[in-house]
């Protein structure tokens, strides 16, 4: 009965010990491995230009073809290793497909990376013969390793995120796994396969198995780096919050110049539609289709968005949005579940303080409706002013992002981007918004909306809230 796999493919980086499990591998009957057969610079095999017929400039121009010859001409199970830095088209390919059985081999990040430079020094990949051993030591880089580590965890979290999304699983393996039989009978077993190994195959030697201090140059300064470097990736914070469209039909362009804006709600928005509109009229109500054409008929044009601070922004979607009583469900969500005491829909607050006490409820749920905590849906004048511009991106990256208080030097520099007589600016006047959050600010307002919008406070450098 045939098993659940048609190939699989072997995730690993160099020096992390896939010589050595693809050598298991091969000693299993039925199972053969092909090597880094999309390797930039050979297939397969060291200097090899050609595997099954397909030349490199072949499996460059496609690698298609030689996916499909590894599957067709081998009788068993084929596959092969692939690295973060091999064919960037095939992991497109093979991720999706649950046919492919995934194997994921990993080391210790510092481990593989000295292992690697010892290895570029001596020449020497690998060892059959331990009476051959070459030795030598290596010089600890930090930038080096930043960028080794970087490259391999961006890698390792697509693998991932690819097999979250596609509902499939991974055999995992560490390489301190590699010297267990039952580990590798255990991958057998999932791979589909009859076989099974009697004990390790030890072709392969280990090469350099001292420990790692007496293998560098300068051991000294292998602390600190390591002090920087986020080993376990603990600085990736988690992102709960839904992803938004692109709202294209909010997008708003001048009839008479090649500007492009997107607004962001309860940021700016009417003063630059009037900007735009300074010397001409204004064309809204895009669908995918009809922008696409906009920015066809208008070359040389700008895309941009104004963003607001946090907690001003915030505010606004306070006061207008629910205060107002126009999002009726959220107004109610807020007084019965969240126990919020808001006036009758439009009146003002009795006093500040009760304004301020109702605004920190809201500022609550605002964080754990961004957090992905909460059962309504994400409203956009209280989503992260992040999230929705990664939505714009979805459609295509703005040409420029602008902070509210660089609003006028901006729109100068933008109509001399396009080259057209700047429109007059927006004539200064005073900010109701500011003055109503002027009004009832306090340091519980700031640090609310910080853990609300933090994404928000690191990704555009919002300080503190100052009127």
């Amino acid at each position: 009965m045939p098993g659940p796999f048609h190939s699989f493919v072997l995730f690993a980086e160099m020096r992390t010990g896939s010589n050595f499990l693809e050598a298991n591998l091969n000693a299993l009957p039925g199972v053969l491995s092909y090597g880094e057969v999309f390797n930039p610079h050979f297939i397969g095999k060291k200097d090899a230009l050609e595997l099954l017929g397909i030349s490199l400039a072949d499996r460059e121009a496609n690698p298609k073809p030689l996916l499909r010859k590894l599957r067709a001409e081998t009788p068993g199970l084929s596959g092969f290793r692939f690295f973060h830095d091999h064919d960037a088209r095939v992991p497109d390919i093979v991720l999706p497909d649950p046919g492919v059985a995934k194997i994921i081999l990993t080391r210790n990040p510092v481990d593989s990376y000295v292992s690697w430079k010892i290895a570029r020094a001596t020449g020497q990949w690998k060892l059959t013969d331990a009476r051959r051993l070459k030795t030598a030591t290596a010089r600890f880089d930090a930038d080096e390793f930043a960028a080794h580590l970087a490259a391999t965890q961006a890698f390792q979290l697509r693998v991932l995120n690819a097999l979250q999304t596609t509902g499939q699983t991974a055999f995992v393996l560490d390489y301190d796994d590699l010297g267990s039989v039952e580990v590798l009978n255990g991958l057998a077993a999932f791979l589909g396969v009859e076989g099974r190994l009697k004990s390790v195959d030890d072709t392969l030697k280990k090469q350099n198995p001292e420990p790692l201090e007496t293998k560098l140059e300068n051991p000294q300064d292998l602390a600190p780096a390591l002090a920087r470097a986020d080993l376990f990736a603990l600085a990736r914070t988690p992102v709960f919050e839904p992803r938004r469209a692109a709202a294209i039909p909010q997008a708003v362009a001048s009839d008479t110049a090649p500007l492009l804006f997107f607004p962001v709600r309860s940021a700016p928005d009417a003063a630059i539609r009037t900007w735009l509109a300074g010397s001409g009229g204004l064309i809204d109500g895009f669908d995918s289709k009809t922008l696409r054409q906009w920015k066809r008929l208008n070359p040389g044009h700008r895309a941009f968005t104004v963003v607001r601070h946090p907690l001003l922004r915030a505010h606004v979607a306070f006061r207008e949005k629910i205060v107002s009583g126009q999002l009726a469900d959220h107004r109610r969500i807020l007084m019965r579940a969240y126990k919020a005491r808001l006036p009758d829909p439009g009146q003002p607050f009795a006093d500040a303080d009760a304004e301020r006490a109702a605004f920190l409820v809201f500022l609550n749920y605002a964080r754990l409706a961004t957090s992905g905590q909460t059962g309504q849906r994400v409203d956009p004048n209280w989503a992260s002013q992040t999230a929705i511009l990664q939505g714009f991106a979805g459609f295509h990256p703005l040409d420029l992002v602008i902070r509210e208080d660089r609003l006028t030097p901006a729109l100068g520099f933008l109509a001399t981007e396009v080259g057209v007589q700047p429109p007059p600016s927006p004539a200064p006047a005073p900010d109701p918004a500011a003055d109503a959050l002027a009004a009832i600010w306090d340091q519980s307002l700031e640090t609310a909306a910080a853990d609300a919008y933090a994404r928000d406070y690191l990704g555009f450098g919002f300080g503190p809230w100052k009127r």
